[in-house]
Parts: structure tokens; C-alpha cells; sequence
């Protein structure tokens, strides 16, 4: 069953990963227009400009969880790669649990508010052609953080199944002998 659910994790890690694809696309090709428009023709626009830093803001949020599951996150790999499997998969579980899962926690609940509070007063950009709906982007910030506990789910799966390999590997080893 855990194989399963890991495996889960593993596709939806995948389509995670073509999302932030497709956004840093999509970024890189408003970012080039942009620079195009305002360097060679003298012209710009600044919706275009405010959509640079939405669509970063999508790759930053969404790549926490993505980042996650790839083990792409900050650790301290001085002391991390000298571990044995078993106590790295321990330390990922407890990371999970003491680390993640709180602030994501924190995060997704406390910024509900925020949300709210830019939707009920149809906060638009304050520059004049600026992007309407600013809501949106912010809404972005409960949901990615509920997304990363949902991933945070899935990584300590992936820990756990690693921790009970390598105990299997251990058990044998000592038949062995």
C-alpha cells in the first residue's frame, strides 16, 4: 500500500514539475518581450511587467513542493552525506514532521486573512495599467503551503519506505553472519 501511495507522489511530482516548466516558460518568453518592447521600441507595459513577478511568484510557491519530493531543499549536506540511508531517511521523517508540517501549517491558516482581506477590497495594482484581481496571486500563498503539506505527506512516505529498506537490508545482513 505505502508503494503505492509513493508511486502516486512520484506522478504527481512529475506533473508538478511540467507545471513549473510551462510558468518558467512562460516567464522567461514575458521577460524577453518585455526587455524587447522597452530597449528597442521605447514601449512597455506594466501589466506585462507586474505578470513577471506573478508567474516567479508561482514558481517560488509551487516550487517548494516540488523542490521537496526532488530533495532540492536547503540542508546541511557537510554533515547529510556522511549518514548512512537509514538515519537520513529518520532525519527526513523528523524534518517532516517538526519542521515542515508546523510552519506549513502556520502558513496555510494564517494567510487565509490576508487573502480575504485583498478580495473584499478588490485590492488592484496601484500602478495605472497595472494587473486588476491581485487576489488571485495571493490566494496562491494558503494554497502552495497546502500543497507542500499535502507533498510533505508524500516525502515522509518515500522516507519511511527507505527506512524500512535499509532496516530490511540490516536484518538480513545480521542473518547473514
Amino acid at each position: 500500500m505505502l508503494h503505492k501511495i509513493d508511486r502516486f507522489y512520484s506522478v504527481m511530482t512529475k506533473y508538478l514539475g511540467y507545471v513549473l516548466f510551462i510558468f518558467m516558460i512562460t516567464m522567461t518568453l514575458n521577460v524577453f518581450y518585455d526587455v524587447v518592447m522597452r530597449y528597442v521600441f521605447n514601449s512597455g507595459s506594466i501589466a506585462l511587467q507586474e505578470l513577471e513577478w506573478h508567474q516567479f511568484s508561482v514558481i517560488i510557491l509551487l516550487g517548494m513542493s516540488y523542490s521537496l519530493m526532488e530533495e532540492a531543499h536547503v540542508r546541511v549536506d557537510v554533515l547529510y552525506d556522511r549518514w548512512s540511508i537509514k538515519k537520513k531517511a529518520m532525519i527526513n521523517m523528523m524534518g517532516s514532521i517538526v519542521f515542515v508540517l508546523p510552519i506549513a501549517l502556520l502558513v496555510a491558516f494564517n494567510s487565509v486573512d490576508f487573502v480575504m482581506a485583498s478580495y473584499s477590497s478588490h485590492e488592484i495594482s496601484m500602478d495605472p495599467g497595472g494587473l486588476t484581481h491581485r487576489w488571485i496571486i495571493k490566494a496562491l500563498i494558503p494554497a502552495s503551503f497546502w500543497l507542500l503539506i499535502f507533498f510533505d505527506f508524500g516525502y515522509f512516505i518515500k522516507n519511511l519506505l527507505l527506512y524500512k529498506k535499509a532496516n530490511e537490508q540490516d536484518s538480513s545482513e545480521v542473518g547473514e553472519q
